[in-house]
Formats: C-alpha cells, structure tokens, sequence
C-alpha cells in the first residue's frame, strides 16, 4: 500500500459522471467559478502540473469539463518516508453553463499552476418594443 495520499478531495456541486468504486478513484480539483458582464471565469490550482497533463473539453454543447491527473513520485523500496502530504491521482470537474455563452470562443491558459478558463458571454438580446397606437 503507498504512503501518498489519495487525489485532490472531493467536493460538491460538479456534474459527477461516475458512482460506486468508478467514483472513489476520482476527485475534485478546487474551482473558482465567477460570472462577469463578459464571461464564465473558471480558475483552478493544479500546483505541479504541467499544461500537457491537464484537458478542457465542451460535451453536449453547454458542458465544460476539466480534467486531469498528478502521478505518484517513485517510490524506491529503500526510501524512508517522514511525511507525504502532497495529493496524487485523477481528476474530473464538469460544470454546465448557461444558454447565454459562446461555447466556440472558450480559452484556456496555464500559469505558475493556476488554470483559468474563459467561457464569453454571448450578447443577450433584449426585446424589441413595439409601440401600438390606440384608437378611437
């Protein structure tokens, strides 16, 4: 049995794909999720991954899903563990997003370990008024 521990924590509100024991071996990176007047601002903390072991993907036109995976350090058998701290293992985050966004506009970027995603908003378009004269 290894002495890392397993994956990032679990967390609520994501759209979870998995269950039973297809579940446990997945996890929940930490997502910020902000709402501008332009855009869906996701950000996310991947300390020590690098851009290539992480995917951003659109599934059914209005789902944003993240993903990706830390590997375990080797461990040597003659290693002398004091502490093991750091988390390792899969992740998956799906968010669906709202109607009023450009899903074929996404970006994405990596720096310093932060993910941020974009998601613009599309322009809402606001009823046309039309003036009925009365009469009589």
């Amino acid at each position: 049995m290894s002495l890392i521990p397993s994956i990032f924590g679990r967390q609520s509100g994501a759209l979870d794909p998995f269950s039973g024991d297809e579940a446990s071996q997945f996890a929940a990176a930490r997502i910020d999720w902000k709402e501008t007047a332009e855009a869906h601002v996701f950000k996310a903390d991947l300390p020590g991954l690098k851009k290539e072991e992480v995917k951003v993907e659109v599934e059914d036109g209005n789902v944003l899903q993240i993903r990706g995976e830390r590997s375990r350090d080797k461990e040597e058998k003659n290693d002398t563990w004091h502490r093991v701290e750091r988390s390792c293992g899969k992740f998956l985050r799906r968010f669906r997003l709202p109607e009023n966004v450009k899903m074929e506009e996404v970006k994405a970027s990596m720096e310093n370990g932060v993910l941020t995603v974009t998601v613009p908003k599309a322009e809402v378009m606001k009823p046309e008024v039309k003036a009925i004269e009365i009469s009589g």
